[in-house]
């Protein structure tokens, strides 16, 4: 007689996910492999994730990746191992998106809050000073801002309003009379012809207009025609509505003169 293997037929009558070892003959155990949980018969994966969040961090998603085996991967707006994350600050890197002249607030997880420091305006994401500032910080205008220096004129980072009409610095860079003008003192009269005090007039606010009174007392013509504005019938805005604190800047692409 030989002892009967009970493991031998179908292993045995155990989960597939088990191992039917033999004991006395004719009959054996059924045990569970690795990984899996169960009385030998039925054998269910292990899913550590469901036990104390797999180890993972409470701000980590615990991700099933085979019979008790998982990863961690920190959740958005968090860095680490997943084991331990760590909250990323929005506002820590490049002020969070925000203008260099905004103050940055983390609200919640994946947000923040851009808001424009004291004496400037805007969405918080682009923030302005006042319009004697601006000139300097845009290409198109930073030369009228050195005229006016050269000139001592600082009207305009006065309260205002002001409207001021700026030639494009390539085109006082180019124009010839600019030198005459230094050389005989008239520059300070040519800037001031460009500018307009006591009002913030955009763009729509000088369609309907014709006339107005520059800070050097002479009035500028304004005429609306084919979807443009032309000043003294020869200066057109190229660019407009830049608003700052205390005014709007329109860019022409012809110097005004008195």
């Amino acid at each position: 007689c030989s002892a009967i293997d009970a493991c031998k037929t179908s292993n045995g009558g155990c989960s597939a996910k088990a191992e039917c070892r033999r004991t006395t003959p004719g009959n054996r155990t059924c045990v569970c492999n690795a990984g899996y949980t169960g009385d030998g018969i039925v054998c269910i994966e292990i899913n550590p994730c469901l036990e104390n969040h797999g180890g993972c961090d409470k701000n980590a998603e615990c991700t099933q990746t085979g019979p008790n085996q998982a990863v961690c991967n920190c959740l958005k707006g968090y860095s680490g191992d997943g084991k331990r994350c760590t909250y990323i600050s929005l506002c820590s890197q490049n002020n969070g998106g925000c203008s260099e002249f905004a103050i940055c607030n983390d609200t919640e997880l994946t947000e923040r809050t851009c808001t424009c420091k004291p004496n400037y305006i805007g969405d918080g994401v682009k923030c302005r000073g006042n319009i004697f500032q601006e000139l300097l910080r845009d290409s198109n205008t930073s030369r009228f801002y050195f005229h006016l220096e050269s000139s001592s004129i600082r009207d305009i980072a006065g309260p205002g309003p002001f409207t001021i009409f700026v030639p494009r610095s390539d085109i006082l860079n180019s124009d010839p009379q600019i030198k005459d003008w230094i050389a005989k003192g008239m520059m300070a009269q040519v800037l001031r012809y460009h500018m307009v005090g006591c009002a913030s007039l955009l763009y729509n606010d000088l369609t309907k207009i014709t006339n107005i009174t520059s800070l050097h007392g002479d009035p500028i013509h304004i005429s609306y025609s084919q979807n443009s504005l032309i000043l003294n019938n020869k200066a057109e805005i190229i660019l407009s509505d830049a608003v700052g604190t205390n005014g709007v800047i329109h860019v022409i692409n012809q110097i005004l003169v008195p």
